[in-house]
């Protein structure tokens, strides 16, 4: 009853409902053409009858060889239905065979979770309000494939990000800057986008680097033995040790060249106590309060901080723990 809820609360907040446009699925799964020969996709957040990635797969069923498309969709007031394509005539997207469902169209309900168990590849937009809690660690348990669409501020959580540190999940290649409302409206966002584990080729791109390391510019936490680099571009060339990057850097996270080794923002695996963050100290929150700073800090919070070039206190947000690859 509490799950349900909660995705009652989710579907209730207009914040929380934003529906994908055709242009963007086609724009990213553009990428992963690879991955679907032979496949069973499963979007189960999605209404065929205005689902844009119901649309897409329907259209390119036989160019990407397709095994089976299914979609199911949820719906507060009613049981709902699902809609499966086999093939036949992809340029008609109202095709496909329709049986109704038991429940909602809850995607925890258990005939959903059939559904999910007899597909290979997940691709869809999931309740953002329930998705850290509920539908990425299903996709998890369940061992799914995915390519789903998801917000920036999921990294530095204390679930995502070990996966993410593990080559268990990292991001696909495009934002989402624009979605369509329920009231028909466009609403603009500057920090959604694509969470996957199939691989592609940005992934594996060098990233350019020409920066060369002087301890001016890239400071050393005084509490963690790290340096901070402002920018993803401004990463030094010539430097081995740990370095502390902003969280965009896994938009150009290359494995074969890098290795994330943590995340200072949540504690946990891999988190600030486990990679050794340590308290920020009197001297540092002196210094900051000396300065004018208001936050609320005590000497006590194991969060990295640092003076800069011209001593003044300073304290990062949202930043990765990396080093180079020898």
């Amino acid at each position: 009853m509490a799950a349900n809820t909660n995705l009652h609360k989710a579907k209730n907040d207009k914040n929380d409902e934003h529906y994908t446009q055709l242009t963007d699925v086609s724009k990213e799964l553009m990428h992963y053409k690879e991955h679907f020969r032979n496949k069973v996709v499963f979007c189960n957040c999605d209404d065929p009858t205005w689902s844009a990635f119901w649309k897409y797969f329907h259209l390119n069923f036989e160019e990407l060889g397709l095994k089976k498309l299914i979609s199911t969709h949820y719906d507060k007031e009613k049981p709902t239905y699902k809609m499966i394509y086999m093939g036949g005539d992809d340029s008609n997207t109202e095709i496909g065979e329709i049986t109704p469902l038991e429940g909602n169209g809850d995607f925890r309900n258990a005939e959903c979770i059939e559904l999910l168990e007899e597909s290979d590849i997940v691709v869809t937009n999931p309740p953002f309000s329930i998705a850290l809690e509920f539908y990425i660690p299903q996709l998890v348990n369940y061992k799914k494939d995915f390519l789903i669409i998801g917000d920036l501020n999921w990294i530095p959580k204390a679930f995502v990000f070990p996966l993410i540190v593990e080559n268990k999940i990292w991001l696909g290649i495009n934002t989402v800057k624009e979605f369509i409302e329920p009231d028909g409206t466009i609403k603009k966002f500057g920090n959604k986008l694509w969470f996957t584990n199939l691989d592609h080729k940005k992934r594996h791109e060098k990233l350019v680097l020409w920066k060369k390391y002087s301890p001016e510019e890239y400071p050393t936490y005084t509490n963690y033995n790290a340096i901070n680099v402002e920018k993803v571009a401004d990463i030094p060339i010539d430097y081995d040790g740990l370095m502390s990057v902003p969280i965009s850097f896994l938009s150009n996270y290359n494995p074969d060249d890098f290795e994330i080794v943590g995340c200072p923002n949540y504690k946990g695996k891999y988190g600030r106590d486990e990679i050794g963050v340590k308290r920020l100290g009197e001297e540092w929150l002196q210094a900051y309060k000396d300065n004018g700073g208001t936050g609320h800090y005590t000497a006590n919070m194991e969060v990295p901080v640092y003076f800069d070039s011209n001593g003044l206190p300073k304290r990062p947000f949202s930043k990765v723990i990396i080093r180079k690859k020898k």
